[in-house]
């Protein structure tokens, strides 16, 4: 029989308070007047003030330990910092990828009321990523993959290189929550909040669990996608402050 791997010990809180100051690049999250750093080693700077407070409210709430796992703006903070600077055009990529498969382009055949449901909601995102951002998507009817424009996915992978590496952080991980890139770069403008997006992005599930109800497995998921959904809604938020 196969021993049981021990769980990873979290580190003890070492600090008495954590704030956030000035510094060449941005703002740093201070522990102690010392600023903690990323995996890789490089200081936790981000590129506003409001976002260097998020992040250190974060690190002020814990207790004891230091939970990684109830920090999610610190984890893609880290991200930003350790991976997207290195890695632009691939994770650029990732982003258009997620575009080629958008979750708002596939619309049931069937039961009418979800199409009807589908083609209220999710179009004017659609027609909002065609005015705003000048993306044009193609919506299709059943689950077969079909392409999209290749233009449209050229034109997704300039927007995300153009981005700053919180940016990118952000609508990277928010297109692949979310099954939709559309929804993340919707999230990023303001243009919806993390609840909406992920209501969205979950239209047919509930659909189904209108009809046929919701276990408790499905119900805590949801719970646990709108916590990640209301951190990047903050996130992007405090990036445009």
């Amino acid at each position: 029989m196969a021993e049981k791997t021990p769980p990873i010990e979290k580190p003890r809180r070492f600090y008495k308070a954590a704030t956030v100051g000035p510094v060449e690049g941005g703002f740093a999250v201070l522990l102690d007047g010392r600023t903690p750093k990323s995996p890789a080693r490089s200081p936790l700077v981000l590129p506003s003030l409001a976002l260097a407070q998020r992040v250190a409210d974060e690190w002020e709430a814990q207790d004891k330990v230091i939970d990684s796992t109830i920090m999610p703006a610190t984890r893609l903070a880290f991200t930003a910092i350790d991976r997207i600077s290195e890695t632009r055009a691939a994770v650029a990529v990732e982003v258009a990828a997620y575009a080629g498969s958008d979750l708002l382009c596939y619309r049931a055949d069937h039961p009418t009321p979800l199409v009807e449901r589908q083609t209220r909601e999710w179009q004017p995102l659609l027609d909002w990523a065609k005015s705003a951002l000048g993306l044009h998507f193609t919506p299709v009817t059943g689950i077969i993959h079909t392409p999209q424009p290749a233009q449209t996915l050229a034109d997704v992978e300039a927007l995300a290189l153009s981005m700053d590496d919180f940016s990118l952080a952000g609508v990277a991980y928010a297109s692949g929550l979310l099954g939709s890139t559309v929804l993340a770069l919707a999230i990023r403008a303001g243009e919806l909040d993390g609840q909406r997006a992920l209501d969205l992005s979950r239209l047919e599930e509930t659909f189904q669990a209108d009809i046929w109800g919701q276990d408790a497995e499905a119900r805590l998921r949801a719970d646990n996608l709108a916590i990640e959904a209301l951190a990047l809604e903050r996130w992007f938020a405090a990036l445009r402050a």
